[in-house]
């Protein structure tokens, strides 16, 4: 009995992205159909130990024009839809999908982020073209001075605050908007 590789896939209107993880992958062996049959067949390991996976993709695909890439540690096709539309899943089994497939969130983006310039179909295989400085992630980028820190790793009593309290100083606005000083 042969066991199921993990398999993760994306997509854009035109093309799916699927890739195969298993590493030091031999004997790939890789039939897909117009009608949308995807079967992949490999060994791997000192054991060559069978891996199989046969998929029921959604909709038609176009096999002339599907690519596929093997290296050390996965196997990656490019395979290109029958028809320019976004499926609602990858494979035509309702219900939750089986264990080993999972979504490629390294190179998923939204269908009305397709044609956008950060998430341009250029960018299929390689940078996702995320501008981390422009993402708000926090770290900086506040106006007005940084909140002060205390040092201190005792915590503050009541008495110690209360012994500060008459000759601390507060910053009071005037009318004209501009802060003064005052002893209290």
């Amino acid at each position: 009995m042969s066991r199921h590789p993990s398999v993760k896939w994306a997509q854009r209107s035109d093309n799916l992205f699927i890739t195969v993880q298993l590493p030091d992958a031999q004997d790939v062996k890789l039939k897909i159909e117009p009608e949308g049959k995807f079967f992949f067949s490999a060994t791997s390991g000192v054991d060559k130990i069978p891996y199989e996976v046969e998929l029921d993709l959604l909709d038609k695909v176009i096999v002339e024009e599907s690519k596929a890439s093997t290296g050390s540690r996965s196997i990656q096709y490019i395979v290109k839809k029958a028809e320019n539309k976004w499926w609602s899943r990858l494979i035509k089994q309702t219900g939750k999908p089986p264990v080993f497939l999972t979504v490629d969130w390294d190179k998923w983006i939204d269908e009305d982020e397709e044609f956008t310039s950060k998430g341009a179909p250029e960018a299929e295989m390689g940078d996702m073209g995320f501008d981390f400085p422009n993402l708000n992630l926090g770290g900086g980028g506040f106006d007005g001075p940084a909140p002060e820190m205390d040092d201190d790793d005792e915590d503050d009593t009541e008495d110690e605050n209360a012994e500060e309290a008459p000759s601390a100083e507060k910053e009071v606005p005037s009318a004209s908007g501009e802060a003064d000083t005052k002893k209290t």
